[in-house]
């Protein structure tokens, strides 16, 4: 067993032994990536979060290191001290690759098991092994690129709020569960028996009596938890850039929010975002892309056909349109050679799952013939008033939805435009499509409770001209809303608060929260509101998902060191265990 007191001081990562290094001594440490034994030379890949660089051996220098080195084996942990060179064979492939390491004198900390997979970025592991052994898959190049992006995207923040004059306070982790949202993460009390704190799903009402205490401008990397089903971009446990302003409008928020995007492209991918960003309403985002957060990379809109529908014979379309329903299109162009008629039948039963009972279709070849699920029960009229509507042209394909719900017609041709893209090939991915999305409903009618819910948070503060609609048409009221899109996903969002108690009593009746509920839940927010609140708002980023697009990353799971699966369990540990120790 070697020394254990021995150990050489690294002067250099692995990645910064470059050409001005030649005919230097230096020190490196590191995990072997792989050994190469050509007889009298031994070549070892010596890798740090950094790099890559080659130490060489000769074993007419020093017969001792020469074995040393010819014991080493992948994913040691060594350090090695020696003179830089030029290499005779050089690499263009890595930023090191003109030169390398003659090593004099080498240290082994520590040997390794064969690890279950190789750490290669090209190796093909499947996730789950990849997440048992997380720490193995954390020295993968690929995977450190996206962790330290979130480093640099945590760092830029909060220079950027610093600067302009923002606080960063703390806001608790155990605080009291509160209706409205997704379920809470609960944490039993001991001294307390029989009672819980709950894990936050935002700060949003610490950060709102921030304001109130008078600190004017506070941000925080806020770690929140929600208790819901998993996607590729959800995990129970997540990361927030948040923030909060007094005395300012919708317009002051965004341009603040820009301002650090803008520093996020330019810092971290050399972009320059151009601004301000294009805005578009939520009813405008719906009706164009059945999406209220549109990907508009791409074309494909949708096209409604419900008024040249409303006198038809066919029962799928009147059926729909009688109701109070709708129909919509979209079409493809030059999709009629692309798409084959068992692919729409796929698609047909794919749409389903978004509450579509099936999709309509008309093929117009490239020499005018056409094929269609529903064209010969319609007037030749309607047929061509519908084509020349959706501009349908020979090559192109048009596909149908109706429904007796708009909302689901609008959702369905939203997923399937999605969908098409994807099959065709029709994102464009060399830059960025920023955007805001803004004039959100405030409330949403939940079929499940039977009655109206916040659709953001019952804090936040209706446009003034839909105040008169609390009461008696609260789907008419827009919020002070407003969520940053970026290539159609939503990366951030925020709104102008309640700052008047009367106001926020209003909401709580609308929202069918008696006066009981609401003291019980919010006492202390709508006593705070009684002594002094300024007019505020706020905006958080989900740092999460915004690593995940700026990197490129697949998965959410890809950003964050020791993420969960969608059983919300973490494969490497064992959480959550089934007794306490």
């Amino acid at each position: 067993m070697e020394n254990q007191n021995f150990c050489l001081k690294r002067t250099h990562y692995c990645g910064q032994v470059l050409e001005d290094c030649v005919g230097n001594e230096v020190v490196v440490c590191g995990w072997v990536q792989r050994q190469r034994d050509l007889g009298q030379l031994i070549f070892i890949d010596l890798r740090d979060r950094s790099g890559i660089v080659q130490l060489a051996f000769d074993e007419g220098s020093d017969r001792e290191i020469f074995n040393k080195a010819y014991s080493l084996r992948s994913e040691f942990v060594i350090a090695a001290k020696g003179v830089v060179r030029e290499r005779s064979s050089k690499n263009p492939q890595i930023p090191t690759g003109n030169i390398e390491i003659f090593v004099n004198t080498l240290h082994i900390f520590s040997k390794s098991d064969i690890t279950p997979f190789e750490i290669l970025d090209e190796a093909k592991v499947k996730e789950e092994l990849r997440l048992k052994y997380r720490y193995l898959d954390l020295r993968r190049k690929s995977v450190q690129e996206k962790i330290v992006a979130r480093s640099q995207i945590i760092k830029m923040a909060r220079e950027y709020l610093d600067k302009h004059g923002f606080i960063e306070i703390e806001t608790p982790l155990l605080i009291k569960s509160t209706p409205e949202g997704a379920r809470d993460y609960l944490v039993p009390s001991r001294i307390f028996p029989g009672k819980f704190f709950a894990l936050p799903q935002s700060p949003q009402i610490y950060k709102q009596l921030i304001m109130m205490a008078g600190f004017d401008r506070y941000m925080q990397i806020a770690k929140c938890f929600r208790d819901e089903d998993l996607r590729a971009d959800r995990q129970p446990e997540f990361t927030q850039i948040d923030f909060e302003m007094s005395f300012v409008d919708s317009e002051d928020i965004m341009k603040m929010v820009e301002g650090l995007i803008y520093k996020i492209y330019k810092n971290l991918l050399n972009f320059e975002v151009p601004l301000p960003l294009p805005r578009i309403t939520y009813e405008e985002s719906m009706r164009r892309f059945g999406s209220d957060k549109p990907d508009m990379r791409f074309q494909l809109e949708l096209i409604d056909l419900t008024d040249l529908l409303k006198n038809t014979n066919f029962r799928v379309f009147a059926d729909a349109v009688n109701s109070g329903g709708s129909v919509g299109a979209i079409n493809v162009p030059r999709g009629a050679s692309k798409i084959s008629r068992k692919e729409i039948d796929k698609l047909g039963d794919w749409i389903k799952d978004y509450g579509a009972s099936g999709l309509a279709w008309t093929k117009l070849n490239e020499d005018g013939n056409a094929s269609s699920s529903y064209e010969k029960s319609l007037s030749e009229e309607t047929v061509l008033s519908i084509r020349e509507k959706t501009n349908l042209k020979n090559g192109d394909l048009l596909f149908l939805i109706a429904n007796v719900s708009r909302e689901t017609v609008l959702q369905s041709l939203g997923a399937l435009r999605l969908e098409i893209a994807k099959k065709l090939s029709l994102i464009d991915d060399s830059k960025p499509n920023l955007l805001w999305v803004y004039d959100f409903p405030l409330f949403e009618f939940s079929k499940e409770e039977g009655r109206y819910v916040a659709q953001h948070h019952p804090f936040t503060m209706p446009k003034e001209c839909d105040i008169q609609y609390l009461e008696s048409h609260p789907e008419k009221v827009c919020a002070m809303a407003y969520d940053l899109v970026l290539n159609g996903n939503e990366v951030g969002g925020g709104s102008i608060r309640i700052h008047d108690p009367a106001l926020q009593q209003q909401i709580f009746k609308a929202l069918e929260i008696s006066q009981e509920c609401a003291r019980e839940s919010f006492g202390f927010l709508i006593e705070a509101l009684k002594y002094g609140a300024p007019p505020h708002g706020g905006f958080a980023f989900g740092l999460d998902r915004l690593v995940m697009l700026l990197t490129k990353s697949g998965s959410i799971r890809d950003t964050i060191a020791f993420p969960k699966v969608s059983s919300t369990a973490e494969l490497m540990s064992g959480a959550p265990a089934d007794k306490v120790l």
